[in-house]
């Protein structure tokens, strides 16, 4: 799934009823399973001036990289991170654990060949999903419309809750990226 999406959902899922620092929270919480690739990649192509296919071709698929997918996409880590926010009753704790957990539930499924290992340190297994949130041949082409109402419906969810200008404003620039993103993957991915 998505970024954009993930932001959405997580906040609209787990952001309701403690104010704005538990919708931040829930943001957070939804952005950092995804996190270490943006500063990963960044870093590669930007400031390390590695191509793009090099990228995400061969070091995605690295060991090390690999090594740090598998720590913050944990089922096993972020599971024991909510059971610590639901003891010591972290309204935020709750809001960021949870988001991360539903990022994580929600990617599960949607990883064709580019999944991680969900269950470390338990387990180094990766699910290889038969869908794929990107990829058309294995169903982005009905994945993506799903993905997009729903990112939408976390959008409406969320502006009905009134929750400023500032956290509206983030919900906007969201779904004008959940958008733009979508039609990349289908405009790149489709040949």
């Amino acid at each position: 799934m998505n970024t954009p999406a993930h932001l959405l959902i997580g906040a609209a899922a787990f952001g309701r009823g403690g104010g704005r620092g538990v919708i931040w929270a829930a943001f957070a919480g939804a952005l950092l399973p995804d996190l270490s690739l943006y500063v990963m990649a960044g870093i590669s192509i930007a400031v390390l001036g590695i191509p793009p296919e090099t990228v995400f071709r061969e070091l995605y698929y690295s060991d090390a990289w690999q090594t740090v997918f598998a720590i913050d996409n944990s089922f096993i880590l972020w599971g024991a991170l909510l059971g610590l926010a639901l003891w010591r009753r972290s309204a935020w704790g709750i809001a960021l654990t949870g988001a991360a957990l539903l990022h994580l539930a929600l990617d599960f499924p949607l990883h064709h060949d580019d999944g991680r290992p969900h269950f470390w340190p338990l387990s180094g297994w990766i699910f290889e999903s038969p869908l794929s949130y990107w990829d058309v041949r294995q169903g982005a082409r009905w994945v993506a419309p799903v993905e997009l109402a729903l990112a939408l419906g976390a959008a409406a969810t969320l502006w009905v809750r009134r929750p400023g200008w500032v956290i509206s404003a983030l919900i906007f620039a969201l779904v004008v990226a959940e958008l733009m993103v979508a039609r990349v993957w289908v405009f790149v991915f489709s040949a």
